[in-house]
């Protein structure tokens, strides 16, 4: 491969994220919860695979469609300036074909499970093609990021059970939750920027109230999680994840506490590992039976 072809896929790499998995790991963490809940311990493979690829491609969908609705936005904020879109290092119509061509594949997957997961993944499409407007006009639009990431909750439980028992819409609820929560850290890195430039969140709509409104979501995900493990009957092993996950929320917050850039990031950051102790203490409670 040449030189040329090695700076152009670095680009493509740089605007898919695939050089930060974070967001990855974030979507999938629930998606996972609701993978070995649903088939009550390890999930057919075929699905999980689905699921894993699907996961991926759709993050990485969702990233170039924010970034070519943002193209002229990033250029002002200090974090996004350099992306490639915004610094003119990719065309607007190579993101768009890049966009289709990982859309394209993930529906491919998702129409070997059936038709009513793929129903299911038209709406999580919808979803994802209209989050970027939702920044424009919509004052909490890590809201609608979160009902965007949850929708793979109630797609897991169809494609294992054929259906969304109760406990998969609150696996959903709670995966809202922690995008409101996960996502307010990440505007506060930028909400002097998005104050400066008209850019809507929920940093910017909480205001001085956004630590206290912080806790009190991650208050409301840890009960509704302890509800979830009562309903699933998963255990102790189970509640001492959650328990876990709590101290991870309570660092996250000490750390944001004087609203610095860095450290607003850094409990961005720190969200991925509440994910993983919930899901290994699913794993854990599963293989128990």
């Amino acid at each position: 491969m040449s030189a040329a072809w090695r700076r152009r896929w670095r680009e493509y790499v740089l605007l898919t994220r695939l050089d930060k998995p974070i967001g990855i790991l974030l979507l999938l963490w629930p998606v996972l919860w609701a993978l070995w809940i649903s088939a009550d311990g390890l999930p057919p493979l075929w699905i999980l695979t689905v699921f894993l690829a699907g996961t991926i491609l759709t993050r990485s969908a969702g990233c170039i469609l924010n970034d070519f609705a943002d193209r002229d936005i990033d250029p002002h904020v200090e974090r996004t300036r350099d992306r490639p879109l915004a610094a003119r290092r990719v065309s607007p119509f190579e993101a768009l074909t890049l966009f289709t061509l990982l859309m394209l594949t993930a529906l491919a997957l998702v129409l070997t499970l059936g038709w009513q997961v793929t129903a299911y993944a038209l709406v999580a499409a919808l979803l994802l093609l209209t989050y970027p407007l939702f920044k424009r006009f919509f004052p909490a639009p890590q809201l609608y990021l979160g009902v965007a990431f949850g929708w793979g909750v109630p797609m897991a439980f169809v494609a294992v059970q054929g259906g969304v028992p109760p406990i998969g819409w609150w696996i959903f609820a709670v995966t809202v939750l922690w995008a409101l929560i996960y996502d307010t850290y990440y505007a506060m890195v930028d909400r002097e920027d998005d104050l400066r430039i008209g850019v809507r969140s929920t940093a910017v709509w909480f205001g001085k109230a956004d630590l206290a409104i912080i806790a009190a979501l991650q208050l409301l995900m840890i009960a509704s999680l302890w509800k979830i493990g009562a309903m699933a009957n998963l255990g102790l092993v189970y509640f001492i994840a959650v328990l876990i996950a709590a101290v991870i929320f309570h660092r996250n917050l000490w750390w944001a506490r004087h609203r610095d850039r860095a450290q607003c990031f850094r409990a961005f950051l720190g969200n991925h590992q509440a994910g993983l102790i919930v899901f290994v203490g699913i794993v854990l409670a599963t293989a128990q039976r």
